[in-house]
C-alpha cells in the first residue's frame, strides 16, 4: 500500500493513460451473452430483451430516459461471484463509486455517487424502498440472493418523479428480482472458495398452470465465509420467493417476499498510525482478558480492551421485504398500478463490549456484594422497524401526451433500544441478539443505554407529463413530486450518558419540499439521440438527528426544543447528455451540475466534546460520464466507464472554536477520476472475461489534510458449460478471481472536519479505513433439472 501521496507528474501520467485507454476502448470494445435466454422484461420506459442483455456485456441497454442512467442486466451478474452484494455488481458503472469489505460480499460495503453516499440516494427493491426508515443507511448483503436478480438500475442524479422516497439528494438505484419461469424448473448451485467461503442455493420454478394464468418460485440459500483478517465470520440464510397471475393479458398481480437472517462479525477498520505500527492484517482481539475476580469492599474494574474481542464486535440482523404489484387496465387510454409494501427488521450491530459502572446504576454487577466496581457487559443499539407502505400510480394516454399521478404513502415505526447481557469468562455473551436475559438494576428497571421510538409518517403526491413530438422524435416530460415526512421522536429516559439521555421528551418535525423535473430527449437520427434534465432533490434530516447523541435538542421550561441548525438537504441536478446506439457500439455520455445546499453532517466539535449534526453548508460538483459497451462480434465484447467529477466546496464551516476555510476544498469521498474496463471472449460453451476499476485521489476531510491514495483493481472471471447428462440440464463450472494482482488500498469507513490542528480548531478526529481484502478465488457449479 502506498503510505505517501503519488508525485504529481505521476498522476498526471496516470490521468492520461486513463483517458487515451478509454478513446481506444470507444470504438471497440466486449461481451457474453447469459446462457438464460430471450426472456424480456420492462423497467419503467427501458425494454430489456434477450439481445439487448448482452450490450457492453450485460452493463448497458438501449436506453431512452430523458437522463443519466446506467443499468446491470442478467447477462453481467449471472457471471459474478454468487455471494456478491448488489455494491459490487454496480462498481464499473459511471460515476459510482464502491468498495467491499471483504471479496464475498457477505459482510457489506459502501457507495457514493456523484460524491453522494448512499444514505443520500433512494434505494428501492421491486419497487419498495429499502433505506433505514431513520437514518437511511443502506445495507447491500441483505437485500437478495445474486441467482434472483435480474436488473439493476441507476439514476446518477435526478430521482425519479414517481420514487417513493424523503431521503434521495443524490438520485436512486433500483433492484428488480427475476419472474418465475414459465416452464418447469430446478435449479442447484454449489459455491466455494477463499476464506473458507461456501454457498449452496436451490430454487424451483412452478412453470405456467392454473390454466397458464399462474406461476411462482421459491428459492433458499446458505452462505459462509471467513472474514479475511482476524477470527470471525459471516453467516448468512435466505429465502425469496416471487409469484404471478395474469386475470387476462392486460390486467395481473404479482408478489415478491425476500428473507434474510446473517450473523457477521465486523471486520476492523484502521487509522494511518495504527496501519503503520500493526501492519495491514490488524483486527479484533482473538483472545478475551477475562473479568477481575469479584472481591467485596474492594473497587475493581474490567479491563476495557482494545481493541475489543471479536465476539463482542458482530451485527446479527434480520429482515423481511415484501412486494405487491396490481395493474388493472381501466379503458384503452387509462392503467391503474397498486404497489402495496411491508418492511420488517430487528437487529443489532456495532462493538458490544460495554464497562459499566455500580456505583451509577447502584447495582451490584458482579454479585460480591458491593457497588464499588466496572463490569464489561454486551451492549449495543437494538433496532426493530415495522414498515408497512403503499404506492399508486395512474396513468392516462391523451392524444400524445401520457399523463402519470399517483400517491406515496407510508408509516414506519423505528424502535431503538440498548439493553446490557452478561459476558462470561471466555468473552460470549449470553444473548448475541440481545432478545433475552437484559441487565435488571437493583430498583427492578431494565437497563437501557438508550431508548428511542420514531414514527416516520410520510407521503408524497406526484403528476408526469410526457409529451411525443415530431413523430416521437422529440420527447418532452414534466413533472413534479411534493415528499413530505413527519418525525415523531420520543426519547423515554434511559441510562445514556448525553445531557438529555435521563429525560423523557417527545419531539416532532415535518419537513416538505415541492420537486419539479423537466426532461427532454430529442433523436435526431434512429441511432443518435441528445437528452437534458434537470431537477430538484431532497433528503429529510434523519431521526437521530433529535436525539440526545446529537445535542440539537434542549429541554427549556419543560419542553423540548430545537437548538440546532438542521435542516433538509436539497439538490438541483442538470445532466446534458448524447447517446449513440447502433448495432455493434453503444455509447452515453453526459455533462453533469449538480448544486448542493444544506449538506448535513455529523461530527465531533472538540471545544464541547460532543458529536455534533451540523449543517456544512454548499457543494457544487461539475464533471462529465462516458460509458459505453459493444455487442458480440466473433466472441469477442467490452463495456468501458469514465468518470470526471470536480467537487468544490462552496462555504467555509463554522466550529464553536473557529472557523474552518473549507471553501475551495475538494468534497470528502468524491474521487476527481474514475474508470472501468471490462473485456471478454466467449464461445457457445465457455466465456473469459477480465474487469479494471481505477479510483482517483479523494479526501478523507473537508479540509483536505489527510488524502487517500489512488489504487486499480483487476479480476479475472471463467465459465464453462458442458454438454446435458441425462436430467442434468446446463452443467456450468464458473471460476471468480478478485483482486487478481492482491493489491493493497484503503477507503475512509467515514470523514471527518480536519485531520489536522488549525490555530485553536484541534483536531476534529482520526479517520478510519476499511482496507481492501488480498486476492480471492471462488468456483461454482450449477445445474438445471
Amino acid at each position: 500500500m502506498s503510505k505517501t501521496p503519488m508525485r504529481r507528474h505521476r498522476a498526471k501520467s496516470m490521468t492520461r493513460s486513463i483517458i487515451a485507454m478509454h478513446i481506444m476502448m470507444m470504438p471497440f470494445a466486449p461481451v457474453f451473452a447469459d446462457e438464460a435466454g430471450t426472456g424480456s422484461s420492462e423497467l419503467g420506459t427501458v425494454k430489456i430483451t434477450g439481445e439487448a442483455d448482452k450490450i457492453g456485456n450485460g452493463q448497458m441497454v438501449r436506453e431512452d430516459a430523458a437522463k443519466a442512467r446506467s443499468n446491470v442486466t442478467r447477462a453481467e451478474l449471472s457471471k459474478e461471484r454468487p455471494t456478491s452484494n448488489p455494491f459490487q455488481s454496480m462498481s464499473l458503472l459511471p460515476g459510482v463509486n464502491t468498495y467491499s469489505y471483504d471479496a464475498s460480499g457477505l459482510f457489506g460495503g459502501g457507495m457514493t455517487i456523484r460524491g453522494f453516499n448512499s444514505d443520500q440516494i433512494g434505494f428501492t427493491v421491486n419497487g419498495a424502498p429499502v433505506n433505514d426508515s431513520g437514518s437511511f443507511s443502506v445495507y447491500p448483503q441483505e437485500f437478495v440472493d445474486l441467482e434472483n436478480l435480474c436488473q439493476e438500475f441507476v439514476t446518477q442524479g435526478s430521482t425519479d418523479t414517481d420514487a417513493p422516497h424523503v431521503g434521495a439528494t443524490g438520485g436512486n438505484v433500483g433492484l428488480v428480482t427475476c419472474d418465475p419461469e414459465n416452464v418447469r424448473r430446478y435449479r442447484f448451485s454449489q459455491t466455494a472458495g477463499s476464506d473458507s467461503l461456501y454457498k449452496t442455493f436451490v430454487r424451483a420454478d412452478s412453470g405456467r398452470f392454473a390454466g397458464d394464468r399462474a406461476k411462482m418460485f421459491i428459492s433458499a440459500s446458505h452462505a459462509e465465509a471467513d472474514k479475511w483478517k482476524g477470527e470471525g465470520s459471516a453467516k448468512r440464510d435466505h429465502v425469496d420467493l416471487g409469484g404471478r397471475y395474469d386475470i387476462d393479458a392486460s390486467n395481473h398481480l404479482s408478489t415478491s417476499l425476500l428473507y434474510n437472517r446473517a450473523q457477521t462479525n465486523n471486520i476492523g477498520n484502521l487509522s494511518l498510525s495504527a496501519l503503520q505500527q500493526y501492519g495491514y492484517n490488524y483486527d479484533y482481539a482473538d483472545t478475551f482478558v477475562g473479568h477481575k475476580t469479584p472481591v467485596s469492599g474492594t473497587a475493581q474494574s474490567d479491563v476495557s480492551q482494545s481493541p475489543v474481542y471479536y465476539k463482542l464486535s458482530s451485527n446479527p440482523f434480520e429482515n423481511v421485504i415484501w412486494t405487491a404489484d396490481g395493474v388493472f387496465k381501466i379503458s384503452d387510454a387509462a392503467q391503474l398500478k397498486v404497489s402495496p409494501y411491508y418492511w420488517y427488521g430487528y437487529g443489532t450491530g456495532g462493538n458490544q463490549q460495554t464497562l459499566l459502572s455500580e456505583s451509577t446504576l447502584k447495582t451490584d454487577l458482579n454479585g460480591d456484594g458491593d457497588t464499588l466496581d466496572k463490569v464489561i457487559y454486551a451492549s449495543s443499539s437494538v433496532t426493530e422497524t415495522n414498515r408497512p407502505g403503499i404506492n399508486t400510480s395512474l396513468t392516462y394516454t391523451l392524444a400524445n401526451h401520457t399523463i402519470t399521478t399517483g400517491l406515496w404513502f407510508e408509516r414506519a415505526e423505528h424502535k431503538q433500544t440498548q439493553p446490557a447481557v452478561q459476558v462470561d469468562p471466555n468473552g460470549n455473551s449470553s444473548s448475541l441478539w440481545l432478545t433475552d436475559g437484559w441487565l435488571v438494576k437493583a430498583n427492578g428497571s431494565t437497563y437501557e443505554g438508550r431508548n428511542w421510538d420514531t414514527i416516520s409518517t410520510a407521503w408524497q403526491a406526484f403528476l408526469q407529463d410526457s409529451v411525443s413530438l415530431a413523430d416521437d422524435k422529440l420527447n418532452i416530460t414534466g413533472g413534479v413530486r411534493t415528499p413530505h415526512v413527519k418525525r415523531d421522536f420520543t426519547n423515554t429516559a434511559n441510562d445514556g450518558t448525553y445531557t438529555t439521555s435521563g429525560t423523557t421528551y417527545r419531539y416532532i418535525a415535518n419537513f416538505e419540499s415541492v420537486l419539479p423535473q423537466i426532461g427532454l430527449r430529442y433523436n435526431f437520427t434512429p441511432k443518435q439521440q441528445v437528452f437534458f434534465n434537470t431537477a430538484k432533490n431532497f433528503k429529510a434530516p434523519p431521526n437521530y438527528a433529535f436525539a440526545p447523541s446529537n445535542n440539537n435538542i434542549a429541554m427549556i421550561n419543560g419542553d423540548a426544543v430545537l437548538i440546532g441548525n438542521v435542516k433538509a438537504e436539497t439538490s438541483i441536478n442538470t445532466d446534458l447528455g448524447y447517446r449513440f446506439q447502433g448495432d455493434f457500439l453503444t455509447f452515453s455520455g453526459s455533462l453533469f451540475l449538480v448544486n448542493f445546499k444544506n449538506r448535513m453532517t455529523t461530527a465531533y466539535d472538540p471545544a464541547v466534546q460532543k458529536n455534533v449534526y451540523t449543517n456544512a453548508g454548499t457543494v457544487r460538483n461539475r464533471g462529465i460520464e462516458l460509458e459505453a459497451g459493444t455487442a458480440p462480434v466473433h466472441g469477442w465484447s467490452a463495456y468501458s466507464s469514465l468518470t470526471y467529477n470536480d467537487s468544490e466546496t462552496k462555504t467555509d464551516l463554522a466550529t464553536s472554536s473557529g472557523t474552518l476555510e473549507t471553501s475551495g476544498k475538494t468534497f470528502v469521498l468524491t474521487p476527481k477520476w474514475m474508470s472501468g474496463l471490462s473485456v471478454q471472449y466467449a464461445t457457445d460453451t465457455y466465456y473469459v472475461r477480465t474487469r479494471a476499476k481505477y479510483t482517483g485521489t479523494q479526501y478523507a476531510t473537508l479540509m483536505n489534510d489527510e488524502k487517500v491514495p489512488v489504487y486499480w483493481l483487476f479480476d479475472l472471471d471463467a465459465g464453462y458449460m458442458f454438454q446435458d447428462v441425462g436430467y442434468m440440464k446446463k452443467p456450468t463450472l464458473r471460476f471468480n478471481v478478485s483482486n487478481l494482482f492482491n493489491k493493497q488500498y484503503r477507503n475512509p469507513s467515514g470523514s471527518q472536519n480536519n485531520a489536522q490542528a488549525y490555530g485553536s480548531i484541534a483536531s476534529s478526529g482520526t479517520v478510519y479505513y476499511y482496507l481492501g481484502a488480498p486476492r480471492s478465488f471462488s468456483v461454482t457449479f450449477s445445474a438445471d433439472f
